[in-house]
């Protein structure tokens, strides 16, 4: 099984979180300048890891030309599979938005450049939407680059418009929790072919692990809460989000 959207290096021992309840393969997000070099490396060591390489929006602060000319150079790594994780993050009260969108709008470029999808993050305070119209708007511009919703949080309006431009919906620990109807009903609606299977570790520990650290692993109780949701057998769920995950990413 594969873990399309973790933060490997987050963790004490990664080498120890690889192969944990079967997994088979992960892909660790590089959220900053120092991340995608541990990313990289990662994957360059273990041959079940891939990277992405990209400026998350809390910490796109940290731009500047130097840090775009690391990210940029590498985007071009071959195990790099992925640009960001980037986007908008309105949760703060120190939210930068024109930093952000700065920031947000060359790693929409960049993935056009690489022809490598751009993973999209995107958080609101409860009850307000800015960041997600935000990040809408920003991707109109550029309607061809392909795009991994990741954690996706069940707006309606992003998962339409995710649908309209053939999006990729990544599902994380969190559609397991009591008070998480709105991303649980869009788990149940999302086409198979665009479902993806996350952790987001060592973050948002599914239930029955809520309150631990996450670890890649513990995607398979992801993948039963969601197979329960949509009457699916558990082991075909896994082979068709595995063969999502390949083709998002192109994974060798």
């Amino acid at each position: 099984m594969i873990d399309t959207h973790c933060h490997l290096d987050y963790l004490d021992d990664p080498a120890s979180a690889r192969g944990e309840l079967g997994l088979s393969g992960m892909v660790c997000i590089g959220a900053s300048a120092e991340h995608a070099r541990n990313a990289v490396a990662l994957a360059g060591q273990f041959g079940d890891v891939w990277a992405t390489a990209g400026l998350h929006p809390t910490d796109a602060a940290e731009d500047s030309p130097e840090v775009r000319a690391e990210i940029e150079a590498l985007a071009l790594h071959p195990r790099v599979v992925g640009i960001g994780e980037s986007g908008l993050d309105d949760y703060w009260d120190d939210t930068q938005r024109p930093t952000q969108l700065a920031a947000f709008e060359w790693q929409l470029d960049l993935a056009r450049r690489t022809g490598k999808p751009l993973v999209i993050h995107v958080r609101d305070k409860a009850g307000q939407d800015s960041a997600h119209r935000g990040v809408m708007e920003v991707l109109s511009g550029q309607p061809d680059v392909p795009v991994i919703l990741h954690c996706f949080s069940g707006h309606p309006g992003l998962f339409q418009y995710g649908l309209e431009r053939g999006a990729y919906f990544g599902f994380a620990g969190n559609t397991t929790y009591k008070n998480a109807q709105p991303i649980q009903e869009a788990a149940r609606q999302v086409p198979l072919d665009r479902l993806l299977l996350e952790t987001d570790a060592p973050f948002l520990a599914p239930v029955p692990k809520r309150g631990r650290p996450n670890r890649p692993g513990y995607v398979r109780h992801t993948l039963e809460f969601i197979a329960a949701l949509r009457g699916l057998d558990p082991a075909e769920l896994e082979r068709v989000t595995d063969e999502n995950a390949r083709r998002a990413y192109r994974l060798a």
